[in-house]
């Protein structure tokens, strides 16, 4: 099993290029094709008056714009051709997030960058990722802002508290898994919802991994006292963790977006790549 169609969302950031470069090699690794995506500003509205329009501030800035998008284009198609990998781009308009969760439902995962960075630099959306989590039905992939991140799934954490998010995060991430040299599962104080787990935490879902060929362990940590982000963002550093998998809980609206706790934190404080379902 392995991804076949990989998108990742571009900007016009300095954070974009790494992001790229690790779909990229995401897409090497299991094959894929690339698809890369940049969004354009809506000009006709969004702060630009009619007199503006007359002054030719919207055509000198749709010319920064097409600027913009061609050099972002030009450094995905070298990478891609530098790493063998057959890809295409799309310069798009529309509503960020429906577009974005438009066009990750005709692909098997998403890459797209942490909240909160855009800046006014052209192509970049705040709170894209968590929306497009929550919207599009496909799996997504969160790149930090800051780091570079070479290995692409060789140690991954499954964030585990055997709800329907976890579950649904872990079979989209089976392809990763598979491919892993570890796999850790991770459940935190698991007594508490003791319903959703089997006499040992952690092993019905170890040993259904094992049946797929991943090379699989389980943790259990009991600390009621300390906030779960915390022990997760621990225990990554401490395992050498590069990819953590984990449910995406909560539900957007047109005009709003509600995501749990361990989720918004997690995002919020991140330190490597996150694989997010809902």
């Amino acid at each position: 099993m392995a991804y076949k169609d990989i998108l990742v969302v571009a900007d016009d950031t300095p954070e974009s290029k790494e992001r790229v470069q690790y779909a990229i090699r995401l897409a090497a690794r299991h094959e894929a094709h690339a698809i890369g995506m940049m969004l354009r500003d809506d000009l006709s509205f969004a702060g630009y008056a009619a007199a503006d329009v007359f002054s030719g501030d919207v055509d000198t800035r749709r010319q920064t714009e097409d600027a913009a998008h061609a050099r972002v284009r030009e450094g995905f198609e070298r990478s891609a051709q530098a790493a063998g990998v057959a890809h295409e781009w799309h310069s798009t308009e529309g509503d960020p997030v429906r577009t974005t969760a438009l066009f990750s439902r005709h692909a098997d995962i998403a890459v797209i960058g942490q909240s909160g960075r855009e800046g006014g630099a052209f192509g970049a959306s705040r709170d894209l990722a968590e929306h497009v989590v929550l919207a599009s039905g496909r799996p997504v992939i969160v790149v930090p802002h800051f780091g570079t991140y070479p290995k692409v799934g060789e140690r991954v954490m499954v964030a585990w508290d055997a709800s329907r998010e976890a579950a649904r995060a872990v079979a989209d991430a089976l392809p990763v898994l598979q491919q892993a040299a570890e796999v850790v599962i991770f459940s935190v104080d698991p007594e508490e919802r003791g319903d959703r787990h089997g006499p040992v935490p952690g092993a019905d879902l170890g040993r259904h991994l094992a049946r797929h060929g991943v090379n699989v362990s389980v943790e259990k940590l009991s600390a009621p006292d300390v906030p779960i982000s915390h022990l997760i963002l621990n225990r990554i550093s401490d395992a050498g963790i590069d990819l953590l998998v984990m449910g995406a809980y909560g539900h957007a609206r047109i005009r709003e977006l509600w995501l749990g706790g361990v989720t918004r934190d997690l995002l919020k404080s991140m330190t490597v790549p996150v694989l997010l379902s809902h």
